[in-house]
């Protein structure tokens, strides 16, 4: 069916078939705000450099819970990142990297106590920012 509906909407190369969801949050772990417009760019960027293109939905409303710090919650005003994804993407490593840094810079640098990010239905939640991904 793929094949057959590809043809019939005249639709150039298959964009991909696992969905890449990132979330960025409003706020920093204290619930401080951050610039979120600044980080959502640099999402967009960076799949649009790793993933071919990608798309940001207006912000909902959101809570993470911190366990670190007791359970406290801390809500956001969160904006979702999203791209599709051929079959494979994540088997090359200079892909892999360049995500890993993303969110590893975003972590450290935006102060968080968590990066969300979905990868094919999967939620992975980062938490050792290393060095800021580099290395």
């Amino acid at each position: 069916m793929s094949e057959s509906l590809h043809e019939a909407l005249g639709a150039g190369p298959p964009a991909g078939v696992d969905q890449v969801t990132l979330f960025v949050p409003s706020v920093d772990r204290n619930g401080e705000p951050i610039d979120q417009g600044y980080w959502t760019d640099q999402a967009l960027s960076t799949f649009g450099r790793l993933f071919r293109g990608a798309t940001a939905f207006p912000p909902g409303r959101g809570v993470w819970r911190d366990d670190d710090r007791g359970g406290e919650l801390v809500y956001d005003d969160t904006q979702m990142v999203t791209s599709y994804v051929a079959g494979g993407t994540f088997d090359d490593e200079v892909v892999l990297k360049g995500l890993k840094e993303f969110l590893c810079r975003m972590g450290l640098q935006a102060n968080q106590g968590e990066v969300g990010v979905v990868i094919g239905g999967i939620y992975f939640g980062i938490v050792d920012y290393g060095q800021g991904g580099a290395g």
